[in-house]
C-alpha cells in the first residue's frame, strides 16, 4: 500500500513537470508565431515556410527560429512597445484637452476676464489649474 502512494506522488510530480514543459512550449510557439506574422520584412513565402517548419518540427523549428531571428525578435518587440507607448501618449495628450502652455492658458483667461466673459473667481480657478 505504501508503494502505491509513493508511485502516485511521483506520477503527480511527473505530470506537473510535463505540464510545465507543454505550457512553456505553447507559450514559446505563440510568441514565435506572433513575431513571425508581425514581421514586415519577411514575404509571404518565407512566413509559410517557417509555419510549415514550426508545425511539423516544433522543437527544432523553435530553436532554429530563436537562433536565427532571436535578436531581431527582441528589437521588433522593443520597437512595438515604443510605438504603442507613443500612440498612447499622443492619445492622452489629444483627449486631455488643450496642448497649450500654462502661460498661454493664463493669457487667454486674462483676456476673457477683461472682456467680462468670466468672473474673477473663474479666472483664479483657471490660473491655479494652469500653474498646478
Amino acid at each position: 500500500m505504501k508503494g502505491t502512494t509513493m508511485n502516485n506522488f511521483w506520477d503527480f510530480l511527473w505530470l506537473i513537470f510535463w505540464s510545465y514543459i507543454l505550457i512553456s512550449v505553447i507559450m514559446i510557439l505563440i510568441q514565435i508565431f506572433t513575431d513571425l506574422f508581425r514581421d514586415r520584412t519577411l514575404n509571404g513565402w518565407m512566413k509559410a515556410l517557417w509555419v510549415i517548419f514550426l508545425v511539423f518540427l516544433p522543437f527544432l523549428g523553435a530553436l532554429v527560429y530563436l537562433i536565427t531571428r532571436g535578436r531581431q525578435m527582441g528589437k521588433r518587440y522593443a520597437e512595438r512597445a515604443m510605438q504603442t507607448r507613443a500612440e498612447t501618449d499622443e492619445y492622452i495628450r489629444a483627449t486631455a484637452g488643450s496642448n497649450s502652455s500654462p502661460t498661454e492658458e493664463i493669457t487667454q483667461a486674462k483676456s476673457l476676464l477683461e472682456s467680462g466673459a468670466i468672473t474673477q473667481a473663474e479666472f483664479d480657478t483657471v490660473k491655479a489649474r494652469a500653474l498646478a
